[in-house]
């Protein structure tokens, strides 16, 4: 059962009250990842209740458009690139029609009846229909008909983010994220205007589809936000793989030859397109048969109803909310990444209940305090892969700490050297100069997410480098790359700084 036939009277009457009001502790607006699981810790173990009130599929863009369809697509080359540089094994070869049925397995069909099930499970109700505020914890739904719903303790914005479109682009009607995770038909010419993490992971997959992927990219490198040496790996790779890479080209004006009123999933959306791009050579024309505007993502903060209580978009991200209401996730405005909006769902969740237990039994159920440093990790699952956690080299500069960096050639240990046999790539260390703590680390390479984790590890836990020596890596494991890391930073950094 889908999003299309579930309605909004799923939900029993054990909440209702006499004027026709749902009440429940907790109103979560948005049913993706992040509303799950502040639902989820907000109830687990006691006898809260909440709800989550979602226009379309339970499980929200992460499991049907995003982080799941596009690694579901982009393992199966991964490992096909691999086998064609390890000697001894035969190529392996991407077989288009087999690609597209693996992603459909992994989005389940667009069907979300396995997460309206798990919902269920962990006793959060489900109602369908758009949520909007209507006054101090009131949210009305309009579906299949119009309910309240009230929150006795907290209502929750989890209502995720929407894709950004510039000026130029939004007449033709171009491909969004959605379209490209969900492709069926694949365009001879694609056209990417952008050079982030879903522009060079879309160029990945469609390139290996059968694709003539062009990049239009405003900067002066992909991956922008990244280590330099993060943009140059992945743009040698997609060139290698036939993508055109065109930076500091600016997108001025796009045209079609018409466009669908109700375009398909995964299909063009018209006809043939011509952007005119704008470089230090003056204007030229670029045409392709669709296009991506891979622009970046904006808190979906419209038609909540946020007038009605006097509160703008600007209030919701700048955290100046009244005590009941609380956003999370892409909502906020803070990185749009799942894992992150879900780490901050678990503590909000988490306080939620415990307050509510304070005022209802009495009963004391302190929550852990965060400590001082969380990191933003993050992959970017391109070949090579890019694992990137806290500060780089500049960030950290620019905030005026005094550090030190540590770089290798990501093949440089016997582990990954083992990975195939070409190996490429770059792993970096940037360390706080006088705590010895680690700042950032970043690592591109083969299966470098795997990496990632152990330096997530030492920066909350403010391990400093001449501990972290003493964590053995296994050998020929592609971990040894941590002792060759250490080994980098100055002699001195391997005893304890002094007091």
């Amino acid at each position: 059962m889908n999003a299309d036939t579930r309605d909004l009277d799923q939900t029993t009457d054990e909440h209702s009250e006499p004027d026709g009001t749902d009440t429940y502790d907790v109103v979560v607006i948005g049913g993706g990842p992040v509303g799950e699981n502040v639902a989820q810790y907000a109830i687990e173990g006691t006898d809260l209740t909440a709800v989550i009130v979602e226009q379309e599929l339970v499980g929200g863009e992460c499991s049907y458009y995003a982080c799941m369809p596009s690694k579901a697509l982009l393992r199966p080359l991964a490992v096909a690139d691999a086998s064609a540089n390890l000697e001894g094994i035969s190529t392996s070869q991407v077989e288009v029609e087999g690609l597209l049925a693996r992603r459909d397995t992994w989005v389940s069909d667009y069907d979300d009846a396995g997460q309206v099930d798990w919902a269920e499970g962990a006793g959060i109700d489900v109602v369908r229909g758009r949520g909007r505020l209507v006054g101090e914890r009131e949210v009305e739904v309009t579906g299949p008909s119009v309910r309240r719903l009230r929150a006795r303790r907290a209502v929750v914005l989890a209502t995720g983010s929407d894709p950004q479109v510039p000026g130029p682009l939004r007449e033709i009607a171009p491909w969004g994220s959605r379209d490209v995770t969900g492709v069926r038909e694949v365009p001879e010419r694609l056209l990417i205007v952008g050079g982030g993490v879903v522009a060079v992971e879309a160029a990945t997959w469609m390139a290996a589809l059968g694709s003539r992927v062009t990049m239009l990219v405003r900067g002066d490198s992909l991956l922008s936000g990244f280590e330099p040496c993060a943009g140059r790996h992945v743009a040698e790779a997609l060139e290698k793989a036939g993508v055109e890479v065109q930076l500091g080209a600016s997108t001025v004006e796009a045209t079609r030859t018409g466009t669908h009123e109700h375009p398909p999933l995964g299909r063009p959306h018209g006809g043939e397109i011509t952007v005119v791009v704008e470089d230090s050579d003056g204007r030229r024309e670029v045409r392709g048969d669709e296009l991506l505007a891979a622009t970046g993502r904006a808190p979906r903060l419209e038609g909540l109803g946020l007038d009605a209580l006097g509160l703008s978009a600007d209030d919701v991200t700048g955290g100046d909310l009244p005590g009941w209401l609380h956003v999370v996730g892409d909502a906020s405005g803070e990185a749009p990444l799942t894992h992150w909006g879900k780490y901050r769902a678990r503590e909000l969740g988490a306080r939620l209940r415990s307050e509510a237990l304070a005022a209802t039994t009495g009963e004391d159920a302190p929550v852990e305090a965060a400590p001082p440093e969380v990191p933003v990790p993050q992959v970017v699952f391109t070949d090579p892969q890019v694992a990137s956690v806290g500060l780089t080299e500049q960030e950290a500069r620019e905030k005026g700490r005094d550090v030190t960096v540590a770089e290798v050639p990501f093949g440089s240990a016997a582990g990954s050297a083992l990975l195939r046999d070409d190996v490429v790539g770059t792993a970096k260390l940037v360390v706080d100069a006088d705590s010895r703590t680690l700042l950032g680390a970043t690592f591109v390479g083969p299966d470098a997410g795997e990496q990632l984790h152990a330096a997530t590890i030492a920066i909350v836990g403010r391990v400093p480098v001449h501990v972290l020596r003493h964590a053995v890596p296994s050998y020929p494991a592609v971990s040894e790359l941590w002792l060759r890391l250490l080994e980098e930073l100055p002699r001195e950094f391997r005893t304890a700084p002094p007091l």
